[in-house]
């Protein structure tokens, strides 16, 4: 029996089928296929079912993922354990973060991590859906707002806020809006993963006050919305850490209105029932120190204080 063949079916249980398997695995389809019918003709069973349209495992292919995940979990740590005795991270390490924040400063900060640490082979997911850390196997997520799923355990690494953003050209044609309630009087680029109400949420004076604006496109990605805002489409609550250059620069203003948005917070997520590697560790460390509090991308005008 060999710990290939073990760990290419965890990986199809956890993954949920053979193509998504190979992927994670980084080999053919075939490969994955011929691993499963030589575990399982060293085990004497079928442990998996096969159809055109799905997997299920089998009685007995249960009870086998019961102990083969746990089995590789404790190897896994014992393998890191060692690594870290020695002072040396070594070993595949899987992160999932939000595009926008991947491509703007956990790439930048990720890179000379991976220089002094030579030993780790990263895979890194950027994609804006909630992963499932368990299930499609991550070792740690960056997760930002908030966190309502209590399996996880978590580290905030630095703090974010929303701001209000606009062109200059376009304020200088439709003129600033001061409160909440004005907005509606506006055409708004939103964020399609989110509900409207959710990102036009200000707090004013102790309560809650929702604004609403007419929808000049919607979209799911924060670069693009930043791009349609800097293109004078119309208003935008954007994360600081996605428009600070273009605040920078004048490209976007801050609209200040009589309320204000919330803060959120940037966090590396982990799965609760997993050992914390050194090598996740210390990615964690890295991070946080690489963002620095406060981070460098602050609005320092205004409501951003």
């Amino acid at each position: 029996m060999k710990l290939e063949g073990i760990r290419t079916f965890v990986a199809i249980v956890e993954a949920g089928s053979i193509t998504a398997a190979a992927r994670r695995l980084g080999v053919a389809k075939s490969v994955v296929s011929h691993r499963l019918s030589e575990l399982e003709d060293s085990v004497g069973a079928r442990l998996i079912q096969r159809s055109s349209r799905r997997l299920s495992l089998t009685e007995q292919g249960e009870m086998f993922h019961r102990f083969s995940a746990r089995m590789l979990g404790e190897l896994d740590e014992a393998v890191s354990r060692i690594a870290e005795e020695g002072h040396e991270l070594r070993g595949p390490l899987r992160v999932a973060a939000p595009m926008s924040f991947g491509l703007l400063h956990l790439g930048p900060a990720l890179y000379p991590f991976l220089r002094e640490h030579p030993g780790i082979q990263l895979d890194l997911d950027l994609n804006d859906r909630m992963v499932d850390l368990v299930g499609e196997g991550y070792d740690m997520a960056i997760r930002i707002g908030q966190l309502p799923d209590s399996t996880l355990v978590a580290r905030r690494l630095v703090s974010s806020r929303h701001l209000l953003v606009a062109s200059p050209a376009y304020l200088a044609e439709h003129g600033r809006p001061t409160h909440v309630e004005a907005l509606s009087e506006h055409r708004g680029i939103l964020y399609s993963n989110v509900h409207p109400n959710d990102q036009l949420r200000f707090k004013r004076e102790g309560s809650t006050v929702t604004g609403h604006f007419a929808t000049a496109l919607q979209v799911n990605n924060g670069d693009a919305m930043r791009d349609a805002a800097i293109a004078g489409l119309g208003l935008a609550v954007i994360p600081d850490f996605i428009v600070w250059q273009a605040l920078a620069d004048g490209r976007l203003v801050v609209v200040e209105l009589d309320g204000r948005l919330p803060e959120v917070g940037v966090y590396a997520v982990f799965p609760q029932n997993r050992h914390l590697t050194a090598k996740v560790r210390a990615l964690t460390e890295h991070l946080a120190a690489s963002f620095g509090d406060p981070p460098y991308w602050k609005y320092e005008g205004g409501i951003g204080k």
